[in-house]
């Protein structure tokens, strides 16, 4: 997958942190999706749907969008405004309160969003498994901890990010906070090679929170975090 191709969409109203298209492209890129135009894929904490654009158009089926933050109605204008109002379904809902069908996900996609919601043991095998079809595949990609820094999060990024920092986790932690269960056939993890074009994307833009990470890139954020990537397929 080409990040490049999707440049038209990313801009300073779209993007709600680092480069989102490219943590997506290297997931692809490393555990291609093997999607029929029947299939759904849940896009969980999609923000401003950036991603959820870009799933669709990838592969091809149908994309349910959802994101707390963000409404239902803001993000449906913006697929109509993009072309893909018939084939994605913005949802705003709680990632601990889903209401979707059991079994209905052939994929599960979440980036930059899983460490808001999913830091505890089970959470996987309670708010998540129970979506997903037999056969499933879950790929994750968010900002975490190098495992050097393990158990130091709060001690190393409290000046940048306050308690916010507690959600930092290496990706040793996070394979082991996804667990085990009877239909978990592998969970890997690793640190993303994406890292700085993603944030070089982000600290270009003049958003706000950009100019402020600016000030913290070089002394917190690009020796202590990273980009995880998680990669669940299911029996």
């Amino acid at each position: 997958m080409n990040a490049d191709n999707y440049r038209v969409y990313i801009s300073t109203e779209t993007m709600m942190g680092p480069n989102s298209v490219r943590i997506l492209a290297e997931l692809f890129d490393k555990y291609p999706l093997q999607i029929v135009s029947d299939d759904r894929i849940l896009d969980l904490g999609c923000g401003t749907g950036l991603t959820s654009l870009v799933i669709a158009k990838e592969t091809g089926a149908r994309v349910f969008a959802n994101d707390l933050w963000v409404s239902a109605e803001e993000n449906g204008k913006r697929f109509a405004e993009w072309g893909v109002g018939d084939q994605i379904t913005p949802v705003c809902e709680d990632a601990n309160n889903l209401h979707f069908e059991k079994k209905q996900f052939r994929a599960l996609i979440s980036i930059d969003s899983y460490h808001y919601f999913a830091g505890s043991r089970g959470f996987f095998q309670e708010k998540i498994l129970p979506f997903m079809r037999d056969n499933g595949v879950v790929l994750i990609g968010i900002p975490g901890l190098k495992d050097a820094y393990e158990g130091r999060a709060k001690e190393l990024l409290a000046d940048w990010i306050g308690e916010d920092a507690c959600m930092f986790k290496g990706p040793k932690l996070w394979k082991e906070l996804i667990g085990d269960d009877d239909r978990i056939e592998a969970v890997k993890t690793w640190e993303m090679d994406c890292f700085s074009e993603a944030w070089d994307d982000w600290l270009a833009t003049n958003h706000k929170f950009a100019l402020g990470d600016r000030q913290h890139f070089e002394t917190t954020i690009k020796p202590y975090t990273c980009f995880v990537g998680i990669y669940i397929k299911l029996k």
